[in-house]
């Protein structure tokens, strides 16, 4: 699929887009232009991968249509995984959040109109399932742009794909709490019954490349992905560090958290079939044609929800799964 092709990468010189490119770069692609905002994050990327001449770093702002316009030339495929992803900063600043995560993703696909893009594949998160923050309100209006835009053309295919926390993005929970353990000797956690959703990077862009290869556009793609309570994964990583007398401090959730997040509500679930192992996949509301044709023969889920307070890991599988991430 992506043999001598162009594709691009928004946001990516973030730890999905960094990942994305290290895997997209063994199919052989003719060009990834790595699109960001960051100047000095693309110049060590660059170094990183001994400067690629297949990467093609592009300064720009999801936000400035032109910039996108510019940055689409020629392309074949996009991976649109820029957004303001940290709940307090979108709280705080819900209108940088809109432009971002809203009207950004809007240019994007204007963007890939006017070039007529192959496909767009869209990342999202579980908190856009029944959002209860602005972040996740954001991306689900992401959501419904990308899934309508299938319906202002028949040769540009939208697809989403949403998933949970993954495991050593920037600003990720590991990163915070061993920080926390060796340099304060305890652990900050919201909420001692909070569970949510993981998956290593390595293994989420996988998957990402699986729904890429096989949906046909207009759906959302819901990974299936491991539970854990957060104060198991914290007591795990302070059993790890071998640091005696860590201790473990309540703080409170803070507004717009959920003490469970949802990969998938109740109303999506009128309209999600079982794909296979793992995906779920949500049919849209609105018409896309031959979209309802192809999954007719797909059983539909048996789910009220999809929540991270089901299946819980055991700290022997919590364990594990860092190992895995070599992370411990």
């Amino acid at each position: 699929m992506f043999d001598n092709q162009i594709i691009l990468v928004t946001g990516g010189t973030g730890s999905w887009g960094y990942e994305l490119v290290k895997q997209l770069l063994t199919y052989n692609p003719r060009e990834i232009r790595v699109f960001s905002r960051s100047e000095s994050n693309q110049f060590t990327m660059g170094q990183d991968f001994d400067n690629d001449p297949k990467l093609k770093f592009v300064i720009g702002d999801i936000k400035e249509k032109d910039s996108m316009i510019d940055a689409c030339k020629g392309v074949d495929y996009i991976f649109h995984l820029a957004a303001l992803k940290h709940v307090p900063v979108c709280e705080n600043q819900p209108i940088e959040a809109l432009k971002t995560n809203v009207i950004g993703t809007q240019n994007v696909i204007d963007a890939a109109l006017v070039s007529n893009v192959k496909r767009v594949v869209y990342i999202s998160t579980d908190k856009a399932a029944n959002p209860s923050n602005f972040y996740g309100l954001s991306k689900s209006m992401g959501e419904r742009l990308i899934i309508h835009a299938n319906t202002l053309t028949t040769n540009t295919k939208f697809v989403c794909i949403r998933g949970g926390n993954v495991l050593g993005t920037n600003g990720s929970v590991i990163h915070v709490f061993k920080k926390q353990i060796q340099e304060k000797g305890k652990i900050g956690i919201t909420d001692s019954n909070m569970t949510r959703f993981f998956l290593t990077l390595e293994d989420a862009i996988k998957l990402v490349f699986k729904a890429t290869f096989e949906s046909i556009g207009g759906e959302i793609f819901v990974m299936k992905m491991p539970t854990c309570r957060i104060i198991d994964l914290a007591q795990v990583l302070i059993d790890e560090s071998k640091k005696e007398n860590v201790k473990v401090e309540v703080l409170g959730i803070r507004p717009g958290e959920k003490i469970h997040e949802l990969l998938l509500s109740e109303y999506e679930s009128l309209t999600t079939v079982v794909y296979d192992n793992e995906y779920f996949v949500i049919l849209p509301q609105i018409y896309i044609e031959g979209l309802k044709e192809h999954y007719y023969k797909y059983q539909p889920v048996n789910l009220v929800n999809y929540n991270s307070s089901e299946g819980l890991m055991t700290k022997e599988q919590i364990k594990k799964m860092l190992e895995k991430g070599r992370f411990i």
